[in-house]
């Protein structure tokens, strides 16, 4: 076997009931749930576990009970011994993964997403701003067309470029509107409006960038112990000064999610381990390498043949 990326999902893979199974047979999933209720002075565990949905997928919810989960998986896979050579994440997901790499602690990250949240459903007015998913064209051609868009004073921009023919743009109702009709006209096969709380990953969350920097400049990142593949560079970062104006930049930039793959594959990684909700990395991983072995944890039966698969028992 090659190297291993654990890589951990971002908003959107939130479902009611996630990690429930683990926190029940598990005292050390139950301790992650329990730590994130005393941080956030509240029972988002209870929220996490019986809903309801549409609460559970405010951003401001959505965020600290997806980070919450995921590493509340992480600290049961993470006996099995298995380590990574690498970790990533998509959007939120990142600061899952700088969890594991012992960047930020797990109440400080928590505490984090949840500000994050806040700020990102605040920086549009609702209604103003929006995304859509563009399927089957090529992001050179796509950048092109937003730039054409924007000329006029309409906002909008790649937000993720997730794996070929798949890229989601936002911006202003209206930028994205245009950009989707003309990406139609132009060759696209599909544009698919997403339900979202607001325009993430363009130009318009500066604001929210601005008062997220406030907020990080009292968190200390330490250096990571495993390299995190960024967002917004595609590239490995380790030292938690740049991590930090990295998820400040990452707020507002691309996520840059097929680059960062095919990075991960360049330095050796042939097997990607996802941990948390959904397999929504996993489907995207295999449209752009079909060659790497992907494992998706989400509940206890994958938990358990995930490891029997990498340790090799029958």
């Amino acid at each position: 076997m090659g190297k291993i990326a654990f890589v951990f999902p971002g908003q959107g893979s939130q479902v009611v009931g996630m990690g429930q199974d683990l926190a029940n047979e598990y005292i050390e999933v139950a301790s992650i749930f329990n730590k994130a209720d005393l941080k956030l002075e509240e029972s988002l565990s209870s929220l996490i576990f019986n809903g309801p949905q549409d609460i559970l997928t405010k951003t401001t919810n959505a965020q600290p009970a997806l980070l919450t989960t995921s590493i509340a998986i992480l600290e049961k896979f993470k006996e099995s011994g298995i380590t990574p050579d690498y970790v990533a994440g998509h959007s939120l997901g990142e600061y899952s993964a700088l969890v594991a790499a012992d960047v930020l602690a797990f109440e400080d990250a928590v505490y984090l997403v949840r500000k994050r949240g806040e700020f990102m459903e605040e920086a549009v007015p609702a209604g103003q701003g929006t995304m859509a998913a563009v399927l089957g064209m090529e992001s050179s051609l796509l950048e092109d067309i937003t730039k054409s868009v924007e000329v006029d004073g309409d906002p909008v921009q790649l937000a993720n470029i997730n794996c070929p023919g798949q890229i989601v743009i936002s911006g202003s109702a209206r930028g994205v509107e245009l950009a989707s009709l003309l990406a139609k006209e132009k060759g696209a096969k599909r544009v698919i409006p997403l339900e979202v709380s607001g325009p993430f990953h363009s130009s318009l969350m500066r604001p929210a960038a601005e008062r997220f920097t406030e907020v990080l400049s009292h968190c200390n990142l330490q250096d990571a112990t495993i390299p995190m593949i960024a967002n917004v560079t595609a590239e490995p970062l380790t030292e938690g000064d740049v991590i930090k104006d990295k998820l400040v930049e990452q707020l507002y930039s691309p996520v840059r999610w097929e680059e960062s793959v095919l990075k991960m594959i360049e330095l050796g990684v042939d097997t990607f381990v996802e941990i948390g909700p959904g397999k929504v990395l996993s489907g995207l991983i295999k449209k752009t390498n079909r060659k790497v072995t992907t494992h998706a944890i989400n509940d206890l039966d994958s938990l358990h043949s995930t490891i029997q698969s990498l340790k090799g028992v029958n």
